[in-house]
C-alpha cells in the first residue's frame, strides 16, 4: 500500500464522520451529490476568452478512488479530493425560487441588486483597462422562520435554534445571500469616481494606494449577464485626470457604483505596469476558519463573527507601508454570493485590494480547483512585467499545486511563496501535503512558517524570503503521513509528524459508514 492511499485515507476519517449525518440528509432531501458544471461565462480581455474547465484532479485521486471503490463506496468526489464541501452545490435560478416559494410575479416586482467585486486595471498601448466582475440578482423578502429551516440544512451536528443570537442572525444573513434569484441577460452600466479610502492599513487612505485627480465617467458593459447573473469583463476607459500606467508608480483608486442598485459599490485599483503585487488567499491565512474540520469551519464562516488569525493584519499592514506601491489582492474559491462578508471583513481588517471569488458556473469540486488556477494565471497575464508575492497554507492541495507551477509557467515573476504550515501548529489538522512541486526552486524564494512573526524583518523587494531561524524540513513528497510514513527531511526530529490516530480497522469502518449513508 502506498503512502498517499494511507495519507489520503487517514485523512478521510475526521471528514466522513463529521460529513456522514450531513450527506444523509442531502442524500434524503435529493440533492446531488455532484453537480455538473454549469456553461462558462466568456470574459472580454482583448481577445475573448472563455472559461475551459481542467481536469486537474491527479493520479492521487485515481488510487483513491480505486481504494474507495474496492470498498464498495460511492464516496463523493470532494472527499476523495480532500476538501470540504460546505459552501458547495448552491440553489440557483429555478431551485432558489422553489425553494423561497415565490411566483414570477413576485419575482418581477423586486428590486434588483448588484454583487459588485473589487476589480483591477491594467495599462496597455490604448490606455487603461479595467476589470468589471460580480452578479445580479434579486434579493426575495423571506420571513424568519422560512430562512430557519434553510440555514439548517447548511449546519452540522447541530442547528440554527441552538446558536448564539448573534449567531443566529449571521447564519440568516447568510442564508438570505445564499437564496437570491440570478439574473440574466441584464444589461450593466457602472459609474467611476475618485475614492479617497479603501480598507484598513497602515497608511492614511488605506491599500497603499492614492486618489487620483479624475477619472470620474459611466461605462456600460459589453455584454449581458450570463444565466447565472454574473458579469466578467475587461473594458478601457477613459483616462481623463488619470495617470498613465507606463509613468506612474501609483496605484490608483477608482470607486464604481452599479447603476440602479444602492448596493452596488465596490472599489477598483488601477495598477501600473511594474511592482510588487501580493495575491493572498483568506481562509487559514488571514481568519481563522479551520477549514480542514468541516464542523468548526462551517460554523466559522457560516455564524461566527469572523477573526483574524493572529497577528496577520500587523504583518500586512507593515507592509503596506514599507513596501511602495504594494498591490493587494485576495483570491478565495468561496462562492461569490457568500463573499460579502469576506470583503467586508478584509476592508476592515486588512489593506483594500482587488478581489477574485469563485462565480457561480464553476459549481462542482473540479471546477473549484480549476477556477483557483484560472484566475492566478488571469492575473499573472494582466501584469507581465510584475513581480507576485503568493500566500496561502499547506491544507490547499491546489495551491501545494499551482503556487510552485507558476514559477515554471511565468519565469521571473513570482519574488516569494509564503505557506502556513497549518499541521505543524493544529492538530485538527489531519491532511497531509505534497511539496514535490518545490523540489529544484530556490530556496530563498519561498518559506513554509508556522506564526505570523516568523513573516517580519524580510527583504521581500530583493527576494529574500526565507526566514533562516525557521526550520523548513521540506522533503519533496508527501508529508504529514500517518505512521512515520513521511519520508525524512535533513532535520527530521523537527518535522511535524502524526501520530497513529487510528487503525486500519478503525479507518475502514468510518468509510463504510460513510457509504451507508449514500
Amino acid at each position: 500500500m502506498s503512502p498517499t492511499i494511507l495519507a489520503i485515507l487517514l485523512a478521510l476519517v475526521p471528514f466522513v464522520t463529521a460529513y456522514a449525518p450531513a450527506l444523509h440528509q442531502r442524500h434524503a432531501a435529493g440533492v446531488p451529490e455532484q453537480p455538473l458544471i454549469t456553461p462558462s461565462p466568456t470574459l472580454q480581455e482583448g481577445i475573448t476568452k472563455t472559461i475551459q474547465r481542467r481536469n486537474i484532479l491527479d493520479d492521487v485521486k485515481g488510487e483513491v478512488k480505486g481504494i474507495l471503490s474496492d470498498l464498495g463506496s460511492a464516496i463523493p468526489s470532494y472527499v476523495a479530493s480532500g476538501i470540504p464541501n460546505f459552501f458547495q452545490d448552491f440553489p440557483v435560478g429555478d431551485d432558489a425560487q422553489k425553494s423561497l416559494g415565490i411566483d414570477d410575479d413576485q419575482v418581477r416586482a423586486l428590486p434588483t441588486s448588484v454583487l459588485n467585486i473589487p476589480g483591477y486595471g491594467n495599462w496597455t498601448d490604448r490606455g487603461w483597462n479595467l476589470r468589471f466582475h460580480g452578479n445580479v440578482y434579486k434579493q426575495p423578502p423571506t420571513s424568519e422562520e422560512k430562512l430557519n429551516d434553510l440555514a439548517n440544512i447548511f449546519l452540522i451536528d447541530t442547528s440554527i435554534e441552538e446558536l448564539a443570537p448573534d449567531q443566529q442572525a449571521q447564519a440568516r444573513n447568510l442564508t438570505a445571500s445564499i437564496f437570491v434569484l440570478q439574473q440574466d441577460n441584464e444589461n450593466v452600466t457602472m459609474n467611476l469616481r475618485p475614492a479617497l479610502t479603501a480598507g484598513a492599513s497602515g497608511e492614511q487612505g488605506g491599500g497603499g494606494a492614492v486618489t487620483p485627480n479624475g477619472g470620474s465617467q459611466q461605462v456600460r458593459l459589453p455584454d449581458p449577464t450570463t444565466e447565472q447573473g454574473d458579469f466578467d469583463a475587461f473594458v478601457q476607459i477613459e483616462s481623463d485626470g488619470l495617470a498613465d500606467g507606463n509613468s506612474t508608480n501609483d496605484i490608483q483608486r477608482l470607486n464604481v457604483y452599479a447603476e440602479g442598485s444602492s448596493i452596488g459599490n465596490a472599489t477598483a485599483y488601477l495598477v501600473p505596469t511594474t511592482g510588487f503585487t501580493i495575491i493572498s488567499d483568506i481562509d487559514d491565512i488571514l481568519r481563522i476558519t479551520k477549514i480542514y474540520q468541516p464542523k468548526e469551519g462551517l460554523l466559522n464562516s457560516f455564524a461566527r463573527p469572523f477573526v483574524a488569525w493572529k497577528n496577520m493584519p500587523e504583518i500586512y499592514a507593515n507592509w503596506s507601508r514599507s513596501i511602495p506601491d504594494f498591490h493587494f489582492h485576495y483570491l478565495t474559491t468561496t462562492p461569490e454570493q457568500i463573499t460579502r462578508n469576506y470583503m467586508d471583513f478584509i476592508y476592515k481588517t486588512y489593506p483594500g485590494g482587488s478581489f477574485d471569488t469563485r462565480p457561480l458556473n464553476f459549481s462542482d469540486i473540479s471546477a473549484t480547483l480549476a477556477i483557483r488556477k484560472f484566475l492566478l494565471d488571469k492575473i499573472f497575464e494582466t501584469y507581465p512585467e510584475r513581480k507576485f508575492i503568493l500566500m496561502a497554507d499547506t491544507s490547499n492541495s491546489d495551491v501545494m499545486k499551482a503556487y510552485p507551477q507558476l514559477t515554471k509557467d511565468f519565469p521571473g515573476q513570482v519574488q516569494c511563496i509564503f505557506l502556513r504550515n497549518t499541521s505543524a501548529t493544529d492538530d485538527g489538522d489531519r491532511f497531509p501535503y505534497d511539496t514535490s512541486g518545490f523540489e529544484g526552486l530556490d530556496k530563498n524564494t519561498y518559506m513554509f512558517f508556522k506564526v505570523p512573526d516568523d513573516l517580519k524583518n524580510l527583504d521581500i523587494q530583493n527576494g529574500r524570503c526565507l526566514n533562516t531561524t525557521i526550520p523548513q524540513n521540506l522533503t519533496f513528497s508527501w508529508q504529514g503521513l500517518p505512521f512515520g510514513l513521511s519520508k525524512d527531511s535533513q532535520d527530521s526530529a523537527a518535522a511535524p509528524r502524526y501520530a497513529a490516530a487510528t487503525s486500519w480497522v478503525g479507518m475502514v469502518s468510518a468509510i463504510g459508514l460513510a457509504a451507508a449513508f449514500l
